[in-house]
């Protein structure tokens, strides 16, 4: 059975920097790939309308927010892409000091 969560974060307001994070995401590394699905997430979709990013995230049973920052935090191409791509976001102004994507609560979902 698999869950969603959503999650949203902001980028500069720089038509430059946003351009090239586009790029960046147009093929990301493939060990962000690796550490990605080997995190237990089956899909992931980042969608953005002017700075702000939205983020669908589909993930199994093995998923935990708590497993997938830990196993960032010991690899380090993902701690070099990290760094690289906080050149271009920006904290929410809810956020505390060091989050980035920050989990979005559900509020409505269409019934069958």
């Amino acid at each position: 059975m698999t869950r969603r969560y959503c999650l949203t974060l902001d980028l500069k307001n720089d038509p430059h920097l946003i351009a090239e994070y586009k790029r960046y995401h147009e093929k990301i590394w493939p060990e962000i790939t690796h550490s990605i699905k080997d995190a237990g997430i089956e899909d992931m979709e980042i969608y953005l309308l002017g700075t702000r990013m939205f983020m669908v995230m589909e993930v199994n049973e093995k998923f935990s927010f708590e497993a997938k920052a830990q196993a960032d935090r010991e690899n380090p191409k993902v701690r070099e892409w990290e760094e690289l791509m906080w050149k271009f976001q920006q904290p929410l102004p809810n956020a505390k000091p060091g989050e980035k994507w920050l989990l979005m609560e559900k509020i409505f979902k269409l019934e069958k």
